[in-house]
């Protein structure tokens, strides 16, 4: 059982920043692909970035150069900095650590982004 935990949401105006984390247990946590999904109300849950062990990323066409995603392994921990928000960012966000075999997600954390 791997425990992934979120921090980091809140409320900003359009145009701001946020940068979430993320914790994820284990001792391979190195190993692990981290992802950021999001859903907003109404809608299915989306990927929003990933990165693998070693580093590669991919990001949904939508924030791309506006978000990165980037992981410390040292301190188990991956990152989301989001730039030049907008209110369509809104949405609770969930961290998920992808084993191969099965992912585990968080529990969410909020991103408002008002007008």
């Amino acid at each position: 059982q791997v425990q992934v935990v979120e921090s980091g949401g809140g409320l900003v105006n359009s145009g701001g920043s946020l940068r979430l984390s993320c914790t994820a247990s284990g001792s391979i946590f190195s190993s692990y692909t981290m992802g950021w999904y999001r859903q907003a109300p109404g809608k299915q849950r989306e990927l929003v970035a990933k990165i693998t062990g070693a580093g590669i990323t991919i990001y949904a066409d939508s924030v791309k150069g506006r978000f990165t995603i980037s992981r410390d392994n040292a301190k188990n921990l991956v990152y989301l900095h989001m730039n030049s928000l907008k209110p369509e960012d809104t949405a609770v966000y969930y961290c998920d650590a992808d084993l191969g075999w099965r992912d585990f997600f968080g529990q969410g954390t909020q991103v408002t982004v008002s007008l």
